[in-house]
């Protein structure tokens, strides 16, 4: 019995279809022995028909479709934004690698950051390489969410 699992959709498809001709030699078999009007056989069998059709696409075509719902914390923008410079000495993040921070909240890659401070792209990957350190963070979008929950950086940017 559970190796005709997956074929019972078809199966019950087959059974509707078998059941159908049946009611179409019924009907045939009536229309001959008692001779009723041929337009009210073929009005029923396409009314059958468009029905089993219709009920077929809805089954065939109905959209398997899971939503995912994804929870995100949003913050509220502060005018007056105040660096935290306890935190800043605490985790002894220096002005050079805040620059850098800065500019990567701003979405800006290692070359443009490079370009932009006037260094080097290996100085630029030494400064983040520090910055994933001193934040305890491996990757460039957790050190930016780090930075803005320390106040390293404004909510806004990024």
């Amino acid at each position: 019995m559970l190796k005709l699992k997956p074929y019972k959709e078809i199966i019950s498809y087959a059974i509707a279809m078998g059941l159908l001709l049946l009611l179409l030699r019924w009907l045939e078999f009536r229309f001959l022995i008692l001779e009723h009007q041929y337009e009210i056989y073929i009005g029923i069998i396409s009314l059958l028909f468009l029905l089993f059709g219709i009920w077929l696409s809805n089954k065939v075509t109905k959209p398997k479709i899971k939503t995912i719902v994804v929870e995100k914390e949003v913050r509220v923008p502060i005018d007056n934004f105040i660096l935290n410079e306890t935190e800043l000495q605490q985790r002894n993040i220096s002005k050079r690698e805040l620059e850098v921070l800065t500019l990567m909240a701003q979405g800006m890659s290692n070359q443009e950051i490079a370009e932009q401070l006037f260094v080097s792209l290996n100085t630029v990957k030494t400064h983040s390489a520090k910055l994933f350190e001193k934040l305890e963070v491996k990757r460039r979008t957790q050190a930016i969410e780090t930075a803005k929950k320390l106040q390293l950086l404004p909510p806004t940017l990024g």
